[in-house]
């Protein structure tokens, strides 16, 4: 049985819309697949990109899409009251739960508050709502959430995601295969069934020729 790791971040909307489109994907190819909370901020510094909701019309566009996607997925869009919002507290509060099952439940919980019922996720309050309403110990969890273990966690995650090639939320990584993005599901669904093979060789040469402005100082 293959292990998909599921990377995402709690103010990604296409994180929310990948997370409900996994269940088919595992029915139909038999992988399991395993929630690891990551900071995209973390991530764009790495790679010194910015964040789409910085740019106004990819943000404005991002929100229409998001809607789509929702629509067509059947589920109900609501974002946040504020966006981009600190995701830091939800995503340490997923990051202390050990059980892959459990944790997986809760990210898709506090997903759906965040972007389908509109919550504020940062706040204590909605988190420990979230858990209590699964039969988790919600101020246990908050506590745990807060202690230097969990946040160094959250950093190690982070930092093993951009070790592996990880630059976007959300990603998938199986097999050392990055898909990126909720567009890109069906292609990770093809490969775990076998239909789809990558020529890493081929794309590899591909890499090694010199940029044009490489070729342009010479």
């Amino acid at each position: 049985m293959r292990q998909v790791d599921f990377y995402f971040d709690f103010v990604s909307p296409y994180a929310w819309l990948a997370a409900h489109q996994i269940e088919e994907v595992r029915a139909c190819t038999g992988a399991t697949f395993r929630f690891v909370p990551v900071l995209f901020a973390g991530l764009l510094n790495h790679h010194s990109n910015v964040g789409p909701a910085e740019i106004p019309a990819k943000r404005r566009y991002i929100f229409h899409d998001a809607q789509r996607w929702a629509m067509s997925l059947g589920l109900e869009f609501k974002a946040p009251p504020a966006h981009p919002f600190n995701p830091l507290k939800p995503l340490r509060v997923t990051s202390a739960v050990d059980n892959d099952a459990v944790r997986e439940a809760l990210a898709v919980k506090l997903l759906d508050a965040a972007w389908s019922e509109g919550k504020d996720i940062t706040l204590d309050a909605v988190a420990h709502s979230v858990a209590e309403g699964m039969g988790l110990d919600g101020k246990a969890l908050l506590q745990k959430a807060h202690s230097e273990d969990v946040k160094q966690k959250l950093r190690l995650q982070t930092e093993r995601a951009i070790a592996a090639g990880v630059f976007g939320v959300p990603s998938f990584l199986v097999d050392g295969e990055i898909f990126w993005g909720t567009d890109r599901i069906h292609f990770l669904k093809a490969y775990l069934q076998g239909k789809l093979v990558t020529d890493k060789a081929a794309v590899e040469e591909i890499l090694a020729r010199p940029r044009a402005a490489d070729r342009a100082r010479r």
